[in-house]
């Protein structure tokens, strides 16, 4: 998995509430408020599509940009990309990280009870 850095973590988060940014639109967005320049988030964008994150395509004289995979699958990805390198039980180490995420809420909590009862109906077929 491809390490990300701070920006290219908030450029992910802005391109997953909209299906399509161009440079301009995320930097009139965050670039302010970051005190970044639009050749940064430029960068940052040709960064992410050279790690496979995203997508683009040409329109006139600029690249419109959209997420290539959600955040859930970048999630899952990091998480088995983690759990391989640690080695051990992986049920042991997500029940560890269960077990750390303190103020999880109940709704959080029945989330993650569906998740486990959707994997072992799709695993018993």
């Amino acid at each position: 998995m491809p390490l990300l850095g701070n920006l290219e973590v908030a450029v992910m988060e802005r391109l997953w509430t909209e299906s399509e940014w161009t440079a301009k639109a995320l930097h009139d967005c965050m670039g302010v408020e970051r005190g970044i320049s639009l050749n940064t988030v430029q960068s940052t964008l040709e960064r992410l599509h050279r790690k496979q994150l995203v997508k683009r395509r040409k329109q006139g004289h600029a690249f419109r940009y959209s997420p290539k995979v959600c955040r859930d699958e970048l999630v899952a990805a990091y998480m088995r990309d983690m759990l391989g390198r640690l080695g051990g039980d992986p049920a042991a180490s997500i029940a560890a990280f269960v077990e750390s995420a303190e103020g999880m809420d109940e709704a959080t909590i029945e989330r993650l009870e569906a998740v486990l009862n959707r994997r072992r109906q799709e695993e018993s077929r």
